[in-house]
């Protein structure tokens, strides 16, 4: 193991800490300890001893969770997971979130978190388009759009993923990460329900229905309002931001916004209100630095401040770490919900935390 590599590992060690320590009085599972995972990139291999091939053109009952598989090149089996079943790729996703040291900030979290909230994100209250039921970010164009540069990271993560549980559909699979990232990443308890199915190109929805990270509130506005969002569940969405990094080769912006990118706390507003931001002065799109030059805040971030309707949100979620929590389990699973047609007996999953 490289110098380099142990001063990461140590570094994030101590960043983690530190970031438990600004609310320790909050009731909070033990950090994830080590151990090294492997992962490939490549395609997955076709496994010798499972014995179930998928149907790709396999109807999930209208979402009702049932799957039917081929057995042997026999007899068609229906397959109806059960709590376990998902609790199983729960794991999974959880096991291998660290698996890849020089990823980022040696966590998939984040971006699997992205992943769920922009597949979430395009939904059209109006027109009951888009929305996390369909997984269309799987084809051209929607995969290319501007706002979901870098998310292919994440898309290929779950692939082996999808491999091992070929019974869950791409849409349930990637929310049902993003739940997982945000509970080991040290997060609020969210609760989750499956029955997404998935969708072909011909569903993919126009570009621009994600935000824009260099405009200003009056476009934050039209586009959560869209989804049927209000100013408090804007701010309490944006919290998400104390996670992962932005990159010049994806978004153009760079830098984390928090000190602990794999933690989910209240440090985003809290940082937002107490630093002096200023412009970057930089060849890149404007963004705004804090006077270490290590963290950064975009338009949309320093707008929530200037705004009158949404500052005291801020203001709010930086005193109390309890009521972000609340708020953010709410509205981040009205996300991720939004234009799934569950039916009516659909039982809600809380999953088990791993790092409990």
């Amino acid at each position: 193991m490289s110098a380099a590599t142990v001063s990461r590992q140590f570094a994030r060690a101590a960043l983690r800490t530190s970031a438990r320590n600004t609310f320790a009085t909050y009731s909070r599972q033990a950090f994830r300890q080590g151990g090294r995972r492997f992962y490939s990139s490549e395609q997955p291999k076709k496994s010798s001893t499972s014995p179930l091939v998928y149907v790709a053109g396999a109807a999930v009952a209208a979402g009702a969770g049932y799957y039917l598989f081929t057995q042997g090149g026999a007899s068609t089996k229906v397959f109806k997971p059960t709590k376990a079943d998902y609790q199983k790729v729960y794991n999974e996703v959880a096991s291998r979130l660290e698996e890849n040291e020089d990823y980022d900030d040696g966590s998939y979290g984040p971006v699997l978190v992205r992943l769920a909230w922009h597949a979430s994100g395009t939904y059209d209250k109006v027109t009951g388009t888009g929305g996390s039921n369909g997984a269309t970010m799987r084809f051209s164009p929607e995969g290319a759009h501007g706002a979901n540069a870098g998310l292919k990271h994440a898309r290929d993560f779950l692939e082996p993923v999808k491999a091992k549980f070929p019974w869950i559909s791409y849409s349930d699979l990637w929310i049902l990460a993003g739940v997982c990232a945000i509970q080991e990443m040290q997060g609020p308890t969210i609760p989750y329900r499956p029955g997404r199915s998935d969708k072909d190109a011909a569903a993919c929805t126009p570009d621009g229905r994600l935000p824009d990270a260099a405009q200003g509130t009056n476009h934050l506005r039209d586009i959560f309002y869209r989804m049927g969002f209000n100013d408090q569940e804007i701010v309490a969405l944006a919290g998400a931001h104390a996670l992962g990094r932005c990159h010049t080769d994806r978004s153009g912006f760079d830098g984390p916004w928090t000190f602990s990118p794999t933690v989910l706390t209240n440090d985003y507003y809290t940082l937002l209100l107490d630093e002096k931001w200023h412009i970057r002065k930089w060849d890149g799109p404007q963004q705004y630095q804090d006077k270490t030059k290590g963290l950064m805040m975009l338009p949309a971030d320093y707008a929530l401040i200037q705004d009158r309707a949404m500052k005291p949100w801020v203001e709010k979620y930086a005193k109390d770490n309890d009521l972000f929590f609340k708020d953010f389990a709410a509205v981040v699973t009205k996300l991720f919900e939004l234009g799934v047609p569950f039916k009516p007996d659909t039982e809600t999953i809380v999953f088990k935390r791993t790092n409990a």
